[in-house]
C-alpha cells in the first residue's frame, strides 16, 4: 500500500488521522533522506574504486607494452611476430578501455553525486525546514488557544472580542503554515520519483556507454584474436616438434658428448688450469683456452664459473712446442708443458682428464700419439631417388588418397615400427617394386603406410631438399614479405636436381590434397609443415640452433603446399642475382669445408701433336678472345634467358658426381674435373654446369676456343677444347 494523500481540507480540522498521515509522510522523507545519504557515500566509494581500478589497469597495460619478446635465432616466424605484437595490442585495448572509463568516472560525479546532493539539500532539506516551522506554529497556536479558553467570561466584552480576534489571526496563520507544509511534503514525495531516479538513470547510461565501447573494442579486436589464436596453436605445434628434437639431441649429448661437438673456428677449446708462480708459492688458475692451429695462437681467458666473472686480463701467445708432463715430475695429474715464441719460460697446464689432455696435445701437435676420434656418424641410406623410390612413394600416396584421406591425424599418428619396417622391406624388394600394381594391400593400416612414406624419405642419403640448399631455404622463409618468400623458394626449388624436384612435386601435390580435407582429417597446412619440415629440410649438423630453425623449415613446407601449382608448374620470374649467388657461396664456405662440388670447375685438355691443328687453334683463339672478353656479360644473360629452368645455375650449390659427361664421351683429349656437366645448346653457346661455353659461329673445326665465365660475368680462362663437328 502506498501513502495516503494529504488533503488540504484536513489542515483546518487537524484531526488525529491527519496527524498520523502526516507522520507517515515524514517518516518516508526521513527514510529517503538516509537512503540518498548512504547512496551518495557508496557512489563516492564506487568512483574512487573505479579510479583505483583504472589506475591499476593502466599500470598493467604499461607493463605489457614495455615487455618485448626475444626469440631464439636471428629471425621470427609470422606466428611469432603476431604473438610478440599481441602484448602491445593488449595494452592498446586496455588503454582505450580505460580512457572511456575515466570519461565515465568524470561524468558520474556530475550526473549522479551532484544531483543527489542537490535534491537532498534543496528538496528534503526544505521539507525539514517547513516541518520545523509547522511544529513551531502548532505549538504557538495550541498555547494561545488554551490561554484564550481559560479567559473568564466576566471579562469586558471589548477584551473578549480582542482576544477572539487574536486567536483568529493565529489560527489563520497556523492554517496557512499547515497548508504550505502539506504542499511541500507532497511536492518532495512527487519530486523524488524523477529527480532522485533521473541521476541514477544517467549514471547507468554512462556505464552502458562504457560497456558498449568495450563491446565495440571486442568486435574490432576479434580479427586479431582469431589470428593470434591460430598463431598460438601453430607455435605450440612447432614447439612440440622442436622440444622432442632438442630432447633427443640432449640425450645423444649425454651418451656421447664428443660426437656432437659444435663446429668451432678453433682447433681446440675448453677449460685448463694454468700454473702461476706467486710470491707466496704456486697457484693453479682456471682459464678458458682456445687454440688455432693455422696461426698457432693460444688465447687464455681467466674465468671461474663459481665467481661468475673474469679473473684478469686475456693473454694470447704463439705456440712453439707442446710436451706431455711426466707423472713423476709433478704432483698434479693430466699436465703438459707449452713453450711460446713470444713469452719466456714454460707454461704448465692441467687438463680436465686424460682424454682431454690427449685432445689438447693432438691439437697442438704435441709428443703424445695422435688418435683420430672423429668418425663419420652419417650412415648411408638404402633409399634412393630411383624408379623403385618413385614407385614406393606413388604407391603410398595412392593408398592414402583412396583409403584414408579423411583419417584424423593423418601423417601425425605414427605406426608401429616393426610393421613399418616390414612394409618397407616389402616395397623395397626389387621383385615387388617392379610390379605396375599401384595398390598396397588393405591389411596395412593407413598410419603404417604414412609412417613408411616418411621413413623412406628419411632413409635417403640426404634430405629431399638437399643439405646445400637448407640455409638458402631458411633464409628465404625469414624474408619479411610473403611474396618475396614465395618467389625466393620458387627459384630455389628449380635449382634442385631433376629427380629431387619431381619427387618434391609429387609429394606437395599430395599434401595439398590432404590439406584440402583438413575439416575431416584435422591436418591443416601448418600441421603438415610441422610433420614434414624436419624430414624434407633437415640440417646437416644437429645443433640446438638448427633445431630452433625447424619453425622456418615448417614455413617453407607450408609455402610449398599452398603455392605448389605456381612453384612446380611455372618458371621462376628471374634467376638469382650475382650478389645473391656470391652471398650463398660465401655462406656455404663459412659453414663447412669445401667439398668437391664447391671447387671451381676445371677443364684439362691434351696437347695435339699436329702443327696444323695448333695453327688453327691459335687463329680461332685470337678471334674468339676479343669477342668473349667484350661480351661475357651478354653471353651469360643470353644463356640464362635461353635456359631459365636449369637444374643448377651455381656450381657452389650443385651435387657433382665424379663421372664423365655423356656429351663429351666421344671427344678425345677432354676431361671435366669436379663432376657431371649439362650441355645447354643455344645458337652459339653451350653451358657446362652453368658456365657458358662459346665457339666461333660458322666454324666446322674439330677444336674451338672455350671461354669459361664465372657467376660474376668475368672471363677467367680461355682454353682449347675439341668439339664434335656438327657442320
Amino acid at each position: 500500500m502506498g501513502l495516503p494523500a494529504l488533503e488540504f481540507s484536513d489542515c483546518c480540522l487537524d484531526s488525529p488521522h491527519f496527524r498520523e498521515t502526516l507522520k507517515s509522510h515524514e517518516a518516508e522523507l526521513d527514510k529517503t533522506n538516509k537512503f540518498i545519504k548512504e547512496l551518495i557515500k557508496d557512489g563516492k566509494s564506487l568512483i574512487s574504486a573505479l579510479k583505483n581500478l583504472s589506475s591499476a589497469k593502466r599500470k598493467f597495460a604499461d607493463s605489457l607494452n614495455e615487455f618485448k619478446f626475444q626469440c631464439i635465432g636471428d629471425a621470427e616466424t609470422d606466428d611469432e611476430m603476431c604473438i610478440a605484437r599481441s602484448l602491445q595490442e593488449f595494452a592498446t585495448v586496455l588503454r582505450n578501455l580505460e580512457d572511456e572509463r575515466i570519461r565515465m568516472i568524470e561524468n558520474a560525479s556530475e550526473v549522479l553525486i551532484t544531483p543527489l546532493e542537490k535534491f537532498r539539500k534543496e528538496q528534503i532539506g526544505a521539507a525539514k525546514e517547513a516541518k520545523k516551522k509547522y511544529d513551531k506554529e502548532t505549538e504557538k497556536y495550541c498555547g494561545i488557544l488554551e490561554k484564550h479558553l481559560n479567559l473568564s467570561s466576566k471579562k469586558k466584552e471589548s477584551q473578549l472580542q480582542e482576544a477572539d480576534s487574536q486567536v483568529d489571526l493565529v489560527r489563520q496563520h497556523f492554517y496557512e503554515v499547515s497548508l504550505e507544509y502539506v504542499f511541500k511534503v507532497q511536492e518532495v514525495q512527487e519530486r523524488k520519483m524523477f529527480e532522485f531516479v533521473e541521476p541514477l538513470l544517467a549514471f547507468l547510461q554512462g556505464l552502458f556507454t562504457f560497456y558498449h565501447h568495450g563491446y565495440e573494442l571486442a568486435k574490432d579486436f576479434n580479427d586479431f584474436k582469431t589470428q593470434l589464436t591460430i598463431s598460438i596453436q601453430n607455435t605450440r605445434n612447432r614447439f612440440e616438434g622442436t622440444r622432442s628434437e632438442v630432447e633427443s639431441l640432449m640425450k645423444k649429448m649425454k651418451e656421447n658428448p664428443l660426437e656432437h661437438k659444435t663446429i668451432s673456428p678453433y682447433t681446440m677449446e675448453g677449460y685448463l688450469y694454468v700454473q702461476e708462480k706467486r710470491h707466496f708459492g704456486t697457484s693453479w688458475v682456471k682459464h678458458y683456452c682456445t687454440y688455432q692451429r693455422d696461426s698457432k695462437q693460444i688465447t687464455m681467458v681467466p674465468f671461474d664459473q663459481k665467481s661468475g666473472g673474469k679473473g684478469g686480463e686475456d693473454e694470447s701467445v704463439t705456440l712453439k712446442s707442446c710436451t706431455r708432463r711426466k707423472t713423476d715430475s709433478i704432483e698434479k695429474r693430466f699436465c703438459f708443458d707449452v713453450e711460446a715464441v713470444d713469452r719466456p719460460g714454460v707454461i704448465t697446464m692441467q687438463a680436465l682428464s686424460e682424454e682431454d689432455r690427449r685432445l689438447w696435445m693432438e691439437a697442438m701437435d704435441g709428443r703424445e700419439p695422435v688418435y683420430n676420434s672423429n668418425k663419420d656418424s652419417q650412415s648411408e641410406g638404402t633409399a634412393q631417388l630411383d624408379s623403385i623410390g618413385f614407385s614406393i612413394i606413388k604407391k603410398c600416396i595412392h593408398a592414402v588418397e583412396t583409403r584414408g584421406i579423411n583419417e584424423q591425424g593423418l601423417y601425425r599418428i605414427v605406426g608401429v615400427n616393426s610393421r613399418v619396417q616390414k612394409l618397407l622391406s616389402v616395397l623395397m624388394d626389387p621383385k615387388t617394386a617392379s610390379e605396375t600394381e599401384m595398390d598396397i594391400c588393405a591389411e596395412w593400416e593407413i598410419k603404417t603406410i604414412t609412417s613408411a612414406l616418411k621413413t623412406y624419405l628419411r632413409m635417403l642419403p640426404g634430405p629431399l631438399m638437399m643439405y646445400q640448399f637448407q640455409r638458402s631455404f631458411i633464409k628465404a622463409a625469414k624474408l619479411e614479405n610473403q611474396e618475396s618468400r614465395v618467389s625466393e623458394i620458387h627459384s630455389l626449388v628449380h635449382r634442385l636436381p631433376e629427380k629431387n624436384r619431381q619427387m618434391l612435386q609429387l609429394l606437395m601435390n599430395h599434401l595439398a590434397n590432404v590439406a584440402n580435407n583438413h575439416k575431416q582429417n584435422l591436418m591443416t597446412v601448418a600441421n603438415l609443415g610441422v610433420v614434414f619440415g624436419p624430414t624434407l629440410l633437415r640440417p646437416q649438423e644437429e645443433t640446438v640452433a638448427a633445431i630452433m630453425d625447424i619453425k622456418f623449415q615448417n614455413i617453407v613446407i607450408e609455402i610449398l603446399i599452398e603455392n605448389h601449382e605456381k612453384i612446380f608448374n611455372t618458371v621462376p620470374d628471374a634467376p638469382l642475382t650475382n650478389a645473391q649467388l656470391h652471398l650463398s657461396r660465401k655462406k656455404s664456405s663459412d659453414s663447412k669445408p669445401p667439398s668437391c662440388s664447391e671447387r671451381p670447375l676445371t677443364l684439362f685438355h691434351t696437347v695435339q701433336s699436329t702443327e696444323k691443328q695448333e695453327q688453327r687453334n691459335s687463329l680461332i683463339n685470337s678471334s674468339l678472345e676479343s669477342v668473349v672478353s667484350s661480351n661475357a656479360n651478354s653471353i651469360l644473360n643470353s644463356s640464362s634467358s635461353l635456359q631459365p629452368n636449369m637444374n643448377s645455375s651455381d656450381p657452389d650449390l650443385d651435387v657433382l658426381k665424379p663421372t664423365r659427361p655423356n656429351s663429351l664421351a666421344s671427344v678425345p683429349g677432354a676431361w671435366l674435373v669436379g663432376g657431371d656437366s649439362e650441355w645447354k645448346d643455344g645458337p652459339h653457346t653451350r653451358e657446362l654446369r652453368g658456365v657458358p661455353l662459346t665457339r666461333s659461329p660458322g666454324r666446322t673445326a674439330e677444336r674451338s676456343t672455350v671461354s669459361m665465365t664465372t657467376a660474376d660475368s668475368s672471363v677467367v680462362d680461355h682454353c682449347s677444347l675439341p668439339l664434335r663437328n656438327t657442320g
